[in-house]
């Protein structure tokens, strides 16, 4: 059954227009607050980013669950991630996040755990959209749920997040600059890596409710490549606004993506002999980053774009650990979800225990990002190129021309007409001509 509702991270939308309003807020936390009641209570925590429509939304919940007889926990602006964990410890039916990511502020969404701290699966999802076309009703007053504020649930992930690396792990002798987008780890981020005794340079950290993402974070880390290199620090961690995806930059300004920090962390895993299994990428994952983990003897798999399908190959292969270029890497053997700041302490750690500079754990120990160039090719149609002859002949014979040292991808848009046309290979004048000749092969064939 295909959903109404949800997407492939949760309900998200522009505040004020259909589904993101107070109303479809209370009707949803009454929809799940049915869904998750079970035999041991109905209890389900609320988190946050710093966006200033959660506080709307965050009471709208608070309303839907009191009538449908299930207790609110409040964290109020926490990562994502710790949520996740919250939900667990706590013992909690549920997480939900208010929460529109990487997104500007005038965008909000809704992402839901499991009590086993995991994103819900989709029989889950319909359930909650099924009970929303039922009539809400209000239980009676003796069976409403009650509302309690978590007052020590900072310390309680700071703690979780430190329990990630070894027990002896010390940053002293490192200066990090942490970008926290002016989000949801913009207190408990720099807390962390203060903790484990680095000197922490920390921006992004003023959040007014309408500045979380804006040219800060993971998506814009000009930021912070200026103040690492202003700073001499010895590296930059950027989280984008809820903290669960992560870019870093070395001591010299570059910019490290996910693929590399994913490199970083299984090659450390090779090192300490704890690596088990293979990484999961998804289809636009470097194809250097894929020969890179072929040298190491690392099994490899490609997943759809989405950290939900990384997720389910890593639970198929009972595999550890697999993540986007974007920066949203999973670390099952630290977490169960897509954390930041866990996955920035793997490779602080790995740092620390080599003595080697990040640039060096990157590009020292034999990763190289393969060029690529990415057109895009608009129709005046959606069609599906995969069954027009031409297109399958003119990426065989680009293929053919890139032989393997190259990859060749079409990836339609889920959201507009256009068709992604991606050409990656180790020649970067040949991956942009045989880019660009595939492209007008697509253009002619999709508008004639």
């Amino acid at each position: 059954m295909s959903k109404k509702y949800f997407g492939t991270d949760g309900i998200r939308g522009r505040v004020g227009q259909d589904p993101i309003t107070p109303d479809f807020m209370m009707r949803l936390g009454w929809a799940a607050g049915k869904v998750f009641a079970g035999n041991n209570g109905n209890k389900v925590i609320i988190g946050k980013d710093t966006r200033i429509s959660g506080y709307m939304f965050e009471s709208a919940l608070e309303a839907g669950l009191s009538a449908a007889g299930a207790d609110s926990l409040l964290l109020g602006p926490m990562p994502t991630p710790a949520i996740a964990h919250l939900t667990r410890t706590l013992h909690a039916n549920a997480g939900i996040v208010i929460s529109a990511s990487h997104n500007p502020y005038y965008d909000n969404g809704i992402k839901f755990f499991s009590a086993e701290g995991t994103k819900l699966p989709d029989e889950v999802e319909l359930k909650i959209e099924d009970m929303l076309d039922q009539p809400m009703r209000s239980n009676d007053s003796v069976d409403l749920g009650k509302a309690l504020r978590i007052d020590d649930a900072e310390g309680r992930y700071i703690e979780f997040c430190k329990s990630a690396v070894a027990f002896a792990t010390n940053l002293k002798d490192l200066r990090i600059v942490i970008d926290c987008a002016n989000g949801a780890t913009y207190k408990v981020a720099p807390m962390v890596f203060d903790e484990l005794g680095a000197e922490v340079i920390p921006i992004g950290t003023d959040p007014d409710g309408l500045n979380i993402n804006e040219e800060c974070g993971s998506t814009h880390p000009d930021w912070l490549r200026n103040t690492v290199l202003e700073t001499r620090a010895d590296l930059g961690i950027a989280l984008d606004g809820d903290g669960d995806r992560l870019i870093m930059v070395d001591h010299t300004g570059k910019v490290i993506d996910g693929d590399e920090l994913l490199y970083v962390i299984a090659h450390d895993r090779v090192r300490r002999q704890i690596m088990n299994g293979g990484v999961v990428g998804t289809l636009m994952s470097n194809l250097g980053f894929e020969h890179a983990l072929e040298r190491l003897n690392v099994p490899f798999i490609r997943a759809k774009v989405g950290d939900r399908y990384v997720m389910e190959q890593l639970l198929a292969n009972n595999w550890y650990l697999g993540g986007e270029s974007s920066g949203h890497i999973i670390c099952l053997d630290r977490t169960t979800t897509g954390d930041g700041i866990i996955s920035a302490l793997q490779v602080v750690s790995a740092v620390v225990e080599t003595g080697r500079t990040l640039n060096d754990l990157v590009s020292g120990t034999g990763m190289t990002k393969y060029p690529q160039t990415l057109v895009n090719v608009e129709m005046s149609e959606r069609i599906d190129v995969n069954q027009i002859d031409s297109i399958q002949a003119a990426v065989r014979d680009a293929e053919s021309t890139l032989a393997d040292t190259g990859r060749v991808l079409l990836r339609p848009s889920g959201t507009e007409p256009l068709v992604r046309v991606m050409v990656e290979g180790q020649d970067d004048n040949q991956v942009e001509k045989v880019a660009n000749e595939l492209a007008d092969v697509v253009r002619q064939a999709v508008n004639g």
